[in-house]
């Protein structure tokens, strides 16, 4: 996490002022339970509120107190009872670190899902006006970077589309996941604290009491929290290396937005490079690449090791702050994406209508003929246009075995652009609710 790559609300999640008043209130409103069973005075817990409710931790006491204590929570509990007095040692009761400690970080997690859920839906309203706009803007479609077919621009976009709302249904379900409180002691066995305080804090902090626990909360749930962090990150370079390559100078179909003063390069003064776009491609190898760790914690000894603790106080900062600025960049990107519907349409006449060859082929086996003299009947007249820059039309029209089947005005008809974008308002309206 840099502050070159990261916004000030995700970057917030992971302070560690933010990170110790998590921390108070899990044990605060731990405290309060177990003050209404009779475990502790109701007067201590009212003052550890009173005391430490507004108070701001002092991180570099915290610090100097853990270069002592090697332990952070107990460096935490150590700086809260001097701020609190004799009444914290109600503080922490039946209660383990990773208590404390993984409640917090479904916390922190669960936020920030929140703000890349928002993100997405930034995105998605980008992406939606944009396919809109070009709704039925034609350009050729492209397999193998080959030209397969037609294909609108508004097509290409609701796909982006539809895949982001595929990732917003996965974040939603992986923040559901992983919003589990645990407050069930050294070993998840509830020995020294009432399941009841779980269930209390969980309430409190907007969690669900994680069913089962050890010393600390099972992590496939992280691991499958992370690697939607990942397929995420996947989809945003998806659309990245399109536009990428959209805006190769050979096909010059869209362009990222070149800002007045912007320069391209130190040597040659020419250049508009797709430099954000490129920036998204390596954001989203960092993104993926926290995934591995986050699925080898799951293999975590008996109830519990610490092989797990070092690897998530890097990822949960590093992959939710980077997904987050790159989701941002995307839809600025999207939203302010120079488009060339005149480059389009030169690259579509590009190769004299060889995209029409399927059609052609097709109609040849209507009309009688085999599949395989009917594909190569198009393919030898397709290897013309292909070598010596003819017209495919002009091709077929000349080829007697061609019309011996297919008469002159069948050829030309089969020509019409319009075929290929007749089911364009049906694939809006599976994908936007309307066309």
């Amino acid at each position: 996490m840099i502050p070159r790559y990261s916004r000030p609300e995700m970057v917030a999640i992971w302070e560690p002022q933010t990170r110790f008043r998590i921390w108070f209130e899990i044990e605060a409103h731990a405290t309060d339970k177990l003050a209404e069973l009779g475990v502790v005075p109701k007067e201590a817990a009212a003052t550890i509120w009173a005391k430490a409710k507004d108070a701001t931790f002092d991180v570099a006491r915290i610090d100097e107190i853990e270069r002592v204590t090697k332990h952070d929570v107990i460096a935490f509990l150590t700086h809260l009872a001097e701020i609190v007095g004799p009444e914290a040692r109600f503080v922490h009761q039946g209660m383990t670190s990773s208590d404390v400690l993984d409640t917090t970080l479904a916390v922190q997690l669960a936020r920030a899902a929140d703000i890349l859920i928002a993100d997405v839906d930034a995105l998605l309203a980008a992406i939606r006006r944009r396919a809109f706009e070009h709704k039925l803007t034609p350009t050729i479609g492209r397999s193998h970077g080959i030209h397969a077919e037609p294909v609108t621009f508004g097509l290409k976009l609701a796909q982006a589309y539809a895949e982001f709302d595929r990732c917003r249904a996965r974040l939603v379900a992986a923040r559901a996941e992983i919003a589990t409180c645990a407050i069930s002691g050294a070993v998840g066995t509830f020995a020294n604290i009432d399941p009841q305080v779980e269930e209390y804090v969980a309430e409190k902090m907007g969690l669900t009491p994680e069913p089962v626990s050890t010393q600390v909360i099972p992590r496939d749930r992280h691991a499958m929290f992370f690697a939607t962090l990942g397929v995420v990150a996947s989809s945003v370079e998806r659309l990245a290396t399109e536009i990428r390559h959209l805006q190769r100078t050979e096909v010059y179909e869209a362009e990222e937005y070149f800002s007045p003063g912007q320069k391209g390069s130190s040597a040659m003064p020419h250049k508009r490079n797709p430099v954000l776009t490129e920036n998204l491609t390596g954001l989203a190898r960092l993104v993926r690449g926290m995934v591995t760790p986050a699925l080898e914690n799951v293999a975590l000894w008996h109830e519990r090791d610490i092989s797990h603790s070092s690897v998530e106080r890097m990822i949960g900062p590093d992959a939710t702050v980077t997904l987050d600025f790159a989701l941002a960049r995307l839809t600025g990107v999207v939203d302010k994406l120079l488009i060339y519907p005149q480059n389009m349409r030169k690259n579509l006449d590009k190769l004299g209508g060889l995209h029409n060859s399927q059609r052609v082929l097709l109609a040849l086996t209507q009309a009688g003929a085999s599949r395989e003299d009917s594909y190569s009947m198009v393919q030898r007249n397709a290897m013309r246009t292909w070598e010596h820059g003819e017209d495919f039309l002009t091709n077929l029209k000349a080829d007697k075995d061609v019309t011996a089947r297919l008469s002159v005005a069948d050829l030309e008809a089969m020509f019409d652009e319009g075929y290929h974008f007749k089911h364009v308002d049906t694939i809006f309206r599976r994908v936007f609710g309307e066309a």
